[in-house]
């Protein structure tokens, strides 16, 4: 086969669509991503000093995890004042001066918004606990009396996703008194939705920030807020980062009217007679035509995506009607593993769903809430969705784990819509499976007395420098290393080590993503080819000028003859017999179409 050269500008993709519908979006974890005032935890100022690398790699956007003022109970998802930086990752001006830097740059800023709950640290909830019962306070969450004689039992028999009941009592003048709701930390009560007063001061919040610059917000647990009327009792346990392994949970199913018990299966939450009386309310939609409202009033084309754990998936495509949000999160593409019919039955359904409410699909392979899909696919079930890994557990496969999610990528890349990719794993990043429990910080870790080891080890400080301490995460910390430690293994993935280095996966992303804008492809439509056949572990499309061949089987496959190589993921994946071209196991191609 011919090498082929990269596209003309002129070849690039339609100027006039919304810059979100085929963005590739880089996620930002802002304490991991760089330390830029040497205290060991990132920041700002890190996130400022990296923009440059980020728009060298070709990415459209920057979406930042929570940066506001918390007690970081939960990573920042426990927001204590919406409108300010904590003082962990700087100052309002630093955001405003990474903002501007990153316009500059071209990038678009996409930040976090948490409006399912506050940190209890919030002016709001600390005043609610002095408040009486039935005060103004109060209202602005989910205070409810007690059952039993005294009130001692919950109001109902939720459960946090986080592990254990969802209920927590305070004290009133001096005794129990009534109960919060925290569908997840209690550290995190949650906001009730049906007062006014609390949608009135979620959109000035967003104005706050619309007025600062950004042009778009990742809403976390989009599918939350609401709640069913009533709050009838539901015992199942739903997860928000879990895949294959059911939640077994007596009980028959919530009917939606009489309050029973129900039992939820899977990883998210499901429509119809299962839907937890927690999640993907009908309610929830009106706030955000409301917040449609409100990103309409300014230029720029502003967006909003969806954190929504639905299914099936035309649920997730009603949070992108065309008077809703721009985009949700397809996570059955990330649920899918190493797995050829699995990622083509999802491609399928997200294609067709997206275009019945003429919206853009979105791809992700992993977040900061999931074991990094380089290690998934290491293990010896490459579908399965652990939460979490440790030492005492399985270990995966490093390199074959490592090629699998270079091919993925090349997947994820040639299909239309936009892609959202994790920090580092333009890197090829594994998951740290070795962390000791003793320095672990999520709370679902602790909540689940370590049933679920939870989310830290996708959540450890980006290499930088190999021989640096700390990898470079800091540029200068004299106190000590990172607020989480890097596995050794981090030293010959980083970014000194494949910035600019012929074959690495920071070149693979990078020269990728150049030919995904350069022909098209976000904004094109996919048509499966001949060779396709995911039954045998072959998927095969053409969108544009790109014919996709990924082999997800155990056996070398069969390229048609003649065509020209646009990129592979494994230079070595290649290989020619007589006047056949065979692409090995684990391993994709761009060919011209």
């Amino acid at each position: 086969m011919t090498s082929v050269p990269a596209a003309s500008p002129a070849e690039a993709a339609n100027p006039h669509s919304s810059w979100w519908s085929d963005a590739v979006i880089y996620q930002v974890y802002p304490r991991s991503f760089a330390d830029g005032n040497g205290d060991g935890m990132g920041d700002l100022i890190g996130v400022t000093e990296r923009l440059n690398y980020l728009a060298e790699l070709g990415v459209n956007a920057v979406w930042l995890s929570p940066f506001y003022t918390s007690p970081q109970a939960d990573a920042g998802y426990d927001v204590a004042d919406y409108r300010d930086v904590d003082p962990r990752f700087g100052t309002l001006d630093d955001f405003d001066e990474m903002l501007h830097e990153a316009h500059d740059l071209g990038l678009k800023i996409i930040v976090d918004l948490v409006p399912n709950h506050t940190s209890d640290e919030h002016e709001w909830f600390k005043s609610a606990l002095i408040a009486a019962p039935g005060s103004i306070e109060r209202d602005r969450y989910i205070f409810r009396d007690g059952k039993g004689e005294n009130g001692e039992e919950p109001p109902n028999n939720w459960q946090s996703i986080f592990g254990g009941p969802a209920w927590t009592r305070v004290e009133d003048n001096g005794a129990p008194g009534q109960w919060y709701l925290h569908l997840f930390d209690t550290k995190q009560p949650d906001l009730n939705w049906e007062n006014p007063e609390v949608r009135a001061e979620m959109e000035d919040v967003l104005r706050f920030w619309l007025d600062r610059g950004v042009d778009g917000f990742r809403v976390d647990v989009a599918h939350g807020m609401v709640k069913a009327e009533g709050l009838p009792d539901w015992s199942a346990k739903v997860a928000m980062v879990a895949g294959n392994e059911n939640e077994e949970v007596a009980g028959d199913h919530f009917d939606g009217e009489s309050g029973a018990e129900g039992n939820a299966e899977g990883n998210m939450a499901p429509s119809g007679e299962n839907t937890p009386p927690y999640f993907d309310q009908e309610g929830v939609h009106d706030i955000y035509r409301a917040w449609h409202r409100v990103l309409k009033d300014y230029d720029g084309d502003r967006m909003m995506v969806a954190e929504a754990w639905v299914e099936p998936m035309s649920r997730i495509f009603r949070y992108v009607r065309d008077d809703e949000m721009q985009q949700a999160f397809n996570f059955g593409f990330l649920l899918a593993g190493w797995d050829a019919s699995r990622i083509h039955a999802n491609v399928v359904e997200t294609l067709n769903e997206a275009a019945a409410v003429n919206a853009p699909a979105t791809w992700v392979l992993s977040n900061h809430d999931t074991v990094r899909h380089s290690s998934r696919y290491g293990l010896s079930d490459p579908t399965s969705f652990p939460k979490g890994i440790a030492a005492g557990d399985e270990q995966p496969d490093e390199e074959l784990g490592l090629a699998r999610g270079r091919a993925a990528s090349l997947i994820m890349f040639g299909l239309p819509g936009s892609a959202y990719v994790y920090q580092g794993d333009e890197l090829g990043l594994p998951e740290h499976t070795t962390l000791p429990d003793e320095l672990r910080q999520d709370p679902s870790f602790f909540r689940t007395n370590g049933a679920e080891r939870g989310r830290d080890g996708c959540r450890v400080p980006m290499p930088w420098e190999a021989d640096a301490d700390g990898y470079g995460f800091s540029v200068d910390n004299p106190d000590g290393g990172p607020w989480l430690p890097q596995p050794e293994s981090f030293a010959r993935y980083a970014a000194d080590q494949q910035v600019d280095v012929a074959g690495s996966t920071y070149e693979l992303y990078r020269q990728s993503i150049a030919l995904r804008s350069q022909l098209g492809l976000g904004t094109g439509s996919i048509e499966w080819t001949e060779l396709n056949d995911p039954d045998r572990g072959i998927l095969a499309y053409r969108n544009a000028k790109v014919h996709v061949v990924a082999n997800l089987s155990g056996e070398p496959f069969r390229l048609p003859a003649g065509a020209g190589v646009l990129v592979v993921s494994e230079e070595s994946a290649l290989s020619s017999d007589g006047d056949a071209e065979t692409l090995a196991p684990n391993a994709t191609v761009w060919l011209t179409a």
